[in-house]
């Protein structure tokens, strides 16, 4: 028998951003690590325009304390838009206003966090019974790489949730979520029967890690009720879904797309800067200049060792 809400389309998305940024203190002493810039626009803006890309126009954010100019950056700013305009800055005015008209944009406090399975809860009144997609700010998706669109796909062919994973060396499964999984017909899809937080490299079941991108059935939000904190006094979306994946219940069983592109790991510094580099390496206005520069900076180091 169908799962009743399998043909709902997945139009919501949520954004956790409730995180005390602290591996990039001081600069996120008074600034959210969201608002980074990466080259010129804010990290954040970055996961916004991808859930857009992929249909999702209906955008919540679970903040925190400090987390104002989340908000203010993705409204209108008359002051500085009535000085560009006044000048006939028509280049800069746009980008100002691409923001604000990116998508309907929602904000809840998470007030105590308590892990990214309870910001998921946070969400609840929000999303309702609806399937909605989580994106994580750390994680960037080049946008010529698209991930959430498979996923969605995948959700509409099997119901369920769906999560992305890539292939990482063994040496660094110790950092992730890991998959217990079996292949599918399509390469690119597995069935999920269980995640491992964290695992020893010597027990890691699958060198398949957990990425930023959840499509979750709303059915997570009765298990995740249920869940009790687990690592970290923290209630672990993973726990829940490891309940979904063992499940025949309506709206349990997981999928995980294996993503190959093109992604990029905002949240640790050296990943930040070689982010920034890459996508500035890249511009049409900057790149050619910033390459140019790179290989005389990097012809050069030798001389000053």
């Amino acid at each position: 028998m169908s799962e009743p809400n399998v043909r709902k389309p997945v139009r919501k998305a949520v954004i956790p951003a409730a995180g005390q940024g602290t591996r990039f203190l001081p600069a996120t002493k008074a600034v959210p690590k969201e608002m980074l810039p990466v080259v010129d626009t804010p990290a954040i803006q970055y996961i916004v325009e991808e859930a857009v890309r992929a249909g999702l126009t209906d955008v919540l954010m679970v903040t925190g304390r400090n987390k104002r100019p989340l908000e203010d950056h993705f409204d209108r700013n008359v002051e500085l838009e009535a000085s560009l305009e006044a000048k006939g800055d028509d280049a800069k005015l746009a980008r100002v206003r691409e923001s604000t008209d990116l998508a309907s944009i929602h904000y809840v406090r998470q007030g105590d966090p308590k892990g990214l399975g309870h910001a998921v809860l946070v969400a609840e009144q929000h999303v309702g019974d609806e399937p909605f997609v989580v994106l994580l700010g750390d994680d960037m998706v080049d946008e010529r790489d698209p991930l959430l669109e498979k996923m969605i796909e995948v959700r509409e062919q099997f119901g369920g949730s769906v999560v992305a994973f890539m292939e990482v060396p063994e040496d660094q499964i110790h950092l992730y979520g890991c998959a217990v999984s079996a292949p599918t017909d399509d390469p690119d899809v597995v069935l999920v029967s269980g995640l491992v937080e964290k695992p020893k490299r010597e027990e890691a079941p699958s060198n398949l890690a957990v990425i930023g991108r959840y499509l979750l059935d709303p059915s997570v939000f009765a298990v995740l009720h249920e869940t009790p904190p687990g690592k970290g006094g923290e209630i672990q979306l993973t726990d829940a879904l490891q309940t979904l994946a063992a499940s025949d219940a309506p709206g349990a069983g997981v999928r995980g797309v294996v993503f190959r592109g093109r992604r990029y790991d905002t949240g640790d510094k050296l990943d930040y800067i070689k982010a920034v580099v890459r996508l500035a390496s890249e511009r049409d206005d900057i790149g050619a200049d910033l390459r140019a520069w790179l290989s005389e900076f990097v012809a050069g180091a030798g001389e000053r060792d």
